[in-house]
């Protein structure tokens, strides 16, 4: 085929490499320093801080293949895929921009060029649409002769103006359209009361293939245009629907997106999958198998990727989107009928089709540097949902069973949104399972308790961010001198109030180390010449502006006014503190790669002047033995006393170099390398040593997990590793001192004494259970119910620990089998409770379901499962009123008024 996806991609960037632009890498799905976005959803996101004026483009003109993620927010297009041919949450944008360079006419131009003469795409089939009153723009198109005035269309600022935001760079656009013919309207097109048309909601036939958006507008609050002093372009082409159209005119063949060279690849695996268990389904049959396809097929490409960058599938935010199309992609391969695992194949399948351009142009290198780690990180995420897709599914069956016996015609919304926020099952899917059992689902009241969800997730995220109200204005900015200077003078550029009676200062210039990379802001003094100080208790960075956050300690705040001139500086321990920290973490991650293994990639840091924290992927914990090899390392490469150095390059340049990278990072064409001694190089912007002999000593403090697939290592050096030491040492005199003896004896001594505890509560066990035997060898002191013909038998004692209490449950339900039972223990301060089901009986009654019921009587909380639970609480008193419900619990199960 001619036009394949890579070949498509690679005549986009070579045409705009020869016209004099700089090609840029696709920056990370993850945006950096932006809490406006979870994911990058278009092209223009990475340049936001060139057209904001906050940083100055390394080219006036730049072209790129960005990688973007609509999942959330206003651009949202979750819901949509799978039911038709064109939509995605993964896809690739292409992008052409110009930052005060070229304008309107060449912008057509060269999309003119490129659409007509490099791809060969019919004239006759082409339109164009210009914004309602841009004149100079439809004059583009008229006098250079490309489209007759009756395909150069005119429309409103919905279809035809765009704006970064409420404020901010705005400006009219100029789209290319293609008619897709007839055939497109019969077979995609949403709209049945309308005719097709350009820009008509829902036509499938008339289809965008380009966005050229010329910036030339500063919009404030008020709505107001302003014009800018520099002008820009901002492009964007979807390369999958691009795809889709030089292969239908290729093959002659009116394709979607999905039937493109790339996604058939996918879904031939797919295929392959569904035939591992049985006879193998066919995409392109019609009806909710395709559906299915498509779906898997997209989610794979966003799973791999997000992978790729670090990000652990888990409960908050960016890390549950990432779980959510992990579980929609398991449970739409179980309607395949897909019962084995597939998603790791299915991912390497996407990092060998999409690293084929990539191994050559290093276009998206994080996919074949960490196939290890997403292909692990795939297959352990199935697993873990594989544990709780069968269940949602048998609560949703038996939901369903019970409504078929009542008036009821709609799901509950409640029982819609525990199935998505517990079990992973996205609504689209409940609510087709319940169609076909001839139900609807309450979407209201689901989408009532995800927007409860959402705002407590927005509360949260407003909580973390620093002064979201703040308003400096796009045009602060602060510059960072304080790699080898502790002190400044500068000129105050905006100061603002924050919440907690403190006061944001920000200067043009400044030596206080921003948050930033893990290390923690600086802190310190702000001396203005009027005579106000500030002790700065942190300092941020946003939108290009480094905000020193603190209080007014002298003088009056109104003498800190713009333009004052100030003195800088930092506590200077402080920040010699952080930096052995941030040199030793540098060295701790080169040696958990030459140890653990290159799988290993850093998920997260905390640089501070106290202590180190390192987070990084792994699919297990780190044996006592790698880490004491891991802490022998760094310490010997500390006593080499190797040279740390920096320089600055260019970013490709860089990672050709050997430099580690972090994908959820926002690099700019240029980037601050830090190479120590010859072992170590990272793309860095954080303070370090001069040599890795002033770092002294690092010592390794614990290792953990904090998250599926990601563990923790925390360490301390120089003198606060000594100190650590020295109370270890400390600790071990003291425990000598107990044990009557020091060195090897006292490992000997507490070995016998542990020994002897073991030997005596194992007696200890024994003669309680032989008394609880000796209980109940007399009946009478169990109350007995039969409920509609079920034997209730519950039982209070006194003094009886946990083990033993389920050991009288065990013999009560072999005595008045089948039962339920259920069996209570006043420990004095505690109370504890066991709940044992009858084999015959679990299909109806639940042991974890009851426990769950009657432990917040008693103050306390359990689970467990449907033949045995347990529970522990506090108040002692409740325990005959916790015994006395269980048998209006097992009524309710039985008779299907209570929750299962």
């Amino acid at each position: 085929m001619r036009w394949t996806v890579d070949k498509i991609r690679r005549s986009f960037l070579d045409f705009f490499r020869e016209r004099g632009h700089l090609i840029a890498p696709s920056a990370p799905l993850i945006p950096k320093d932006d809490p406006t976005l979870l994911f990058t959803n278009a092209g223009m996101v990475p340049f936001k801080d060139f057209f904001l004026g906050v940083r100055k483009a390394p080219s006036s003109r730049i072209a790129d293949c960005q990688k973007c993620l609509r999942i959330s927010g206003k651009h949202n297009d979750l819901d949509a895929v799978g039911r038709d041919s064109y939509h995605h949450t993964f896809f690739e944008m292409l992008g052409n921009w110009s930052f005060g360079d070229y304008y309107k006419r060449e912008a057509i131009a060269f999309h003119w060029e490129l659409v007509t003469g490099v791809w060969e795409i019919p004239k006759d089939r082409l339109w164009a649409t210009v914004y309602q009153d841009d004149d100079e723009a439809e004059r583009c198109w008229l006098e250079e002769g490309f489209l007759p005035a009756q395909r150069v269309l005119r429309f409103g600022e919905k279809d035809n103006f765009w704006q970064m935001g409420e404020t901010g760079p705005c400006g009219p656009c100029s789209e290319i359209h293609i008619d897709r013919g007839e055939e497109a309207s019969r077979l995609w097109c949403a709209h049945r009361d309308r005719q097709c048309g350009v820009n008509v909601d829902g036509c499938a036939r008339f289809i965008e293939l380009a966005n050229l958006v010329f910036i030339q507008y500063d919009r404030d609050a008020a709505g107001r245009l302003t014009p800018l002093p520099m002008k820009h372009v901002d492009t964007g082409t979807g390369l999958e629907r691009v795809a889709a159209v030089l292969q239908s005119l290729e093959t002659g063949k009116l394709l979607g997106n999905y039937e493109i060279d790339l996604f058939e690849e996918i879904i031939l695996g797919i295929v392959g999958f569904t035939g591992v268990a049985g006879k193998k389904k066919r995409y392109g049959q019609g009806g909710e198998a395709d559906v299915s396809f498509r779906l898997i097929a997209d989610h794979a490409r966003a799973i791999t990727f997000l992978l790729a960058e670090g990000l652990v599938p888990g409960n908050a935010e960016r890390a549950y989107v990432l779980r959510r199309l992990i579980r929609r992609a398991a449970v739409h391969g179980r309607r395949l009928g897909i019962r084995e695992p597939f998603l790791e194949g299915l991912c390497a399948l996407v990092i060998q089709w999409m690293s084929r351009m990539a191994i050559g142009d290093e276009l998206y290198p994080e996919l074949y540097l960490r196939r290890v780690r997403i292909l692990e990180q795939a297959a352990a995420e199935e697993a873990r949902f594989a544990e709780t897709l069968d269940r949602g599914l048998e609560l949703l069956d038996a939901e369903l069973k019970r409504l078929a016996g009542t008036t009821e015609t709609r799901l509950s919304g409640g029982f819609a949104f525990t199935l998505y926020d517990t079990y992973g099952f996205p609504l689209d899917l409940t609510q087709d399972i319940a169609h076909e059992h001839e139900f609807q689902v309450d979407v209201e009241e689901f989408n009532r308790l995800m927007r409860e969800q959402q705002e407590r997730g927005r509360a949260a995220r407003k909580g973390a961010a620093l002064a979201p109200e703040l308003k400096l204005g796009a045009k602060v900015a602060s510059r960072f001198i304080g790699y080898d200077r502790l002190d400044a003078e500068s000129e105050v550029v905006a100061v603002a109030p924050v919440e907690d009676a403190k006061l944001v200062v920000v200067t043009a210039e400044t030596p206080f180390y921003p948050e930033g990379g893990g290390q923690v802001g600086d802190r310190g003094i702000i001396e203005a010449e009027s005579g106000a100080v500030i002790d700065v208790e942190d300092t941020r960075k946003a939108d290009g502006a480094i905000y020193h956050i603190g209080r007014l300690t002298a003088g009056e705040a109104g003498a800190l006014a713009k333009g004052a001139r100030a003195r800088l500086r930092i506590d200077a321990r402080r920040r010699r503190e952080a930096m052995l920290n941030h040199s030793a973490t540098h060295v701790l991650h080169w040696a958990l790669r030459e140890i653990v293994g290159p799988q290993v990639r850093q998920a997260g840091s905390l640089v501070a002047p106290e202590r180190l924290r390192f987070d990084f992927t792994s699919t297990g914990p780190v044996s006592q033995e790698q880490l004491q090899r891991i802490e022998d390392e760094i310490n010997a490469r500390l006593r080499e006393n190797g040279e740390v150095t920096t320089v600055e390059m260019p970013f490709d340049e860089a990672i050709r170099a050997g430099a580690l990278a972090f994908f959820a990072d926002k690099y700019g064409a240029v980037v601050r390398v830090v190479k120590i001694g010859d072992f170590s190089v990272e793309l860095c912007g954080g303070t370090h040593v001069r040599r890795t002999g002033e770092v002294g000593f690092l010592k390794l403090l614990a290792e953990s997990g904090v998250a599926a697939g990601v563990r923790r290592i925390e360490a301390l050096t120089g003198a606060r590793a000594l100190e650590a030491v020295r109370r270890q040492e400390r600790l071990l005199e003291e425990i000598g001192e107990q044990l009557g003896t020091r060195g090897p004896d006292a490992v000997d001594r507490l070995a016998r004494l542990i020994a002897r505890e073991k030997e005596l509560n194992r007696r200890m066990r024994a003669m309680e259970e032989k008394l609880i035997a000796g209980r109940q060898g007399q009946a009478g002191e169990e109350e007995v119910r039969e409920v509609k013909g079920v034997r209730v038998v519950t039982r209070r004692v006194e003094g009886v620990e946990q083990r033993a209490l389920g050991a009288l449950a065990d013999q009560l339900k072999e005595r008045y089998r089948p039962a339920v039972v259920a069996v209570g223990s006043d420990l004095g301060e505690r109370a504890a409770l066991v709940v044992a089901v009858a084999e015959q009986l679990v299909g109806r009654v639940s042991a974890g379901e009851i426990v769950r019921q009657i432990a917040p009587l008693i103050d306390g909380a359990g689970g467990g499962r449907r033949d045995f639970a347990q529970a522990g609480g506090r108040k002692t008193a409740a325990l005959g009123k916790a015994l006395g419900h269980v048998r209006d619990l097992v009524a309710g199960l039985l008779d299907g008024s209570a929750k299962l």
